[in-house]
């Protein structure tokens, strides 16, 4: 309901207005209403984009600034899970388990292993090839990450042993026209 209609339903019992069609009172109680109205809009708006939660536009802009580096996430569910996994970082985040709840900040599913003492490989679950923006992802992957620790990136393809599980043959590849590139990123799919 409009202000105006609840301003108008709040005063007619007082029965000391005029609130007929046309009136001069109604008229006062209908400009109060369309204030209100627009201050309301206004106080939903910065609830809105105060939360990280539920920001869609200037609220993710204004948060995206505070880093060194933008996430490369292009949805808003996508941008408000990397500001929330970029706000958890602080001293503590040596651990792998810290480690991995903070590197999703880089825009995309990434998850750091430990491969040997000092040494991490960062995989992309779910993602076949080398992730579109991948420059910008690594920068901020490196950003996260402890610095005396080395790192690799490795980027999932269909291997030759996935090919055969699944069934696939030549004839079956040429049929359903897949290009090589193609063909060769559904690997990341099933990690």
């Amino acid at each position: 309901m409009a202000y105006a209609e609840y301003l108008k339903n709040l005063l007619a019992p007082l029965g000391i207005y005029d609130l007929q069609k046309g009136s001069f009172s109604e008229a006062m109680v209908y400009a109060a209403g369309r204030a209100l109205d627009g201050a309301g809009q206004a106080l939903e708006w910065t609830e809105r984009e105060s939360l990280v939660a539920t920001a869609l536009e200037e609220g993710l802009e204004r948060r995206e600034a505070l880093f060194a580096r933008r996430p490369v996430a292009e949805t808003a569910e996508d941008r408000r899970a990397a500001i929330t996994a970029l706000m958890q970082i602080d001293a503590d985040s040596l651990t792998p388990e810290a480690i991995n709840r903070t590197i999703s900040g880089c825009g995309i599913p990434a998850k750091a292993l430990e491969v040997d003492t000092g040494h991490l490989r960062v995989i992309f679950p779910g993602i076949g090839g080398v992730p579109p923006g991948f420059d910008e992802i690594q920068q901020i992957v490196l950003d996260i990450l402890p610095c005396h620790l080395e790192v690799e990136f490795y980027f999932r393809y269909m291997t030759w042993e996935e090919c055969e599980a699944a069934g696939y043959t030549w004839a079956l590849v040429e049929q359903q026209e897949f290009t090589w590139e193609r063909f060769e990123l559904m690997g990341g799919k099933n990690e």
